[in-house]
């Protein structure tokens, strides 16, 4: 589908993107795959070919572009590449925000400039052993003392939790007020207190590192507050939709290439002397999913423009979550089947693909989680 959501500069953008990843991450990506982690001097590469920070201040080593088309076009590249262990959609949409928007001004220039030249690798830690999409439930408190915060608990599911250097921690702070009682922590590597558990065995996603989190008596300054205390729950709503569409992005991407590997195998794999494409049945499947994606295209487009006009609802932020990364689940299977015995063999990309979609309709909010901001925005 012809696209005109990108204007020229995007699609210069696009190419620096797919170079950098044919050079840097490709050739190395099996072997990430089979150890789990990523090497770290890809970030450092990605932070000298600019691709990290895009929308953070150039005075601090950003791109300073504040249009998130450039922050959608990194995305689909690594998707394309079939770059899943890279951690810099995490990085650079989902964390970016808050070290932007939150920040003071020394804190700004504590860890921006390392954020955009990738020596400092972020992450986010909300997901506990016990709480999940309910923020209600989260146990890990921060207990002012004195000058700083004494932080105790467990975070687990960490997306570049092994490699981060900077962990947003939500922490509560405030006992009686529930989800509204919690706050944002930086956490800083080798702060006493701060110990990384086990890489966790996930089933797809594998170079993409994803660790449990300890804090046991861990002392944070007071400076390392981010935002209002005690608003951590308002600050995570309002950044939310923004993580939320990144995903969106990655799902059709990820459709778009499940689609393109399965119709060309539709058309050079033969069965009953004909290729598998030539019967009806597989045709009219094909048919289905390639106007579904291109549905979903359009809505997500329209999702990317309205967000960067600032103008992106929390619902259909939802709306785009859920729908593609079902979607995306679905066109997995559908080409895992049409691939038949190829489809099950990691030698395929179709079986990589499909393994690391799972986690899609999960993270960010599940499906169902999507399903009742939407139903609340109705007013039921």
């Amino acid at each position: 589908m012809e696209q005109h959501l990108y204007e020229p500069v995007h699609d210069e953008f696009r190419a620096l993107c797919r170079e950098f990843l044919a050079r840097e991450a490709t050739p190395r990506h099996e072997r990430w795959e089979a150890e789990g982690i990523v090497d770290r001097d890809v970030w450092r590469a990605a932070g000298r070919a600019g691709l990290l920070g895009p929308d953070v201040p150039e005075e601090y080593g950003g791109g300073g572009q504040r249009d998130f088309r450039f922050n959608a076009v990194l995305v689909e590249e690594i998707v394309a590449a079939g770059c899943s262990g890279l951690g810099f959609g995490l990085h650079n949409d989902v964390v970016a925000p808050y070290l932007t928007e939150l920040t003071t001004g020394d804190q700004r220039k504590r860890w921006l400039p390392g954020f955009c030249s990738g020596d400092l690798i972020t992450a986010i830690a909300m997901s506990e052993p016990g709480a999940g999409s309910d923020l209600a439930g989260v146990r890990t408190t921060a207990v002012r003392d004195g000058d700083g915060y004494l932080l105790n608990g467990q975070k687990t599911f960490i997306t570049n939790g092994e490699l981060a250097d900077l962990v947003i921690v939500v922490a509560r702070t405030a006992a009686e007020q529930g989800a509204h009682g919690l706050s944002l922590i930086a956490v800083e590597r080798g702060t006493p207190g701060f110990d990384r558990g086990r890489r966790l065995a996930k089933v797809g996603l594998k170079a993409n590192d994803t660790a449990e989190l300890f804090f046991t008596d861990c002392r944070v300054p007071a400076e390392n507050l981010l935002g209002t205390e005690n608003h951590g729950f308002y600050h995570l709503m309002g950044n939310l939709p923004r993580e939320r569409l990144s995903i969106a992005v990655a799902a059709v991407a990820a459709a778009e290439r499940l689609l393109a590997t399965t119709l060309e195998y539709a058309r050079t794999r033969e069965a009953f002397g004909r290729p598998i494409g030539a019967f009806q049945h597989n045709r009219f499947l094909l048919a289905e999913l390639d106007t579904e994606v291109t549905i979903a295209r359009t809505f997500v487009n329209h999702c990317l423009a309205e967000f960067t006009a600032g103008r992106l609802s929390v619902t259909d932020a939802a709306k785009a979550k859920w729908w593609t990364t079902e979607l995306q689940n679905k066109v997995a299977d559908r080409c895992v089947q049409l691939h038949g015995g190829y489809g099950f063999m990691l030698e395929y990309p179709v079986a990589k693909a499909w393994l690391d979609s799972r986690v899609q309709t999960i993270y960010g909010g599940t499906t169902e989680i999507m399903k009742e901001i939407i139903g609340r925005g109705l007013g039921l």
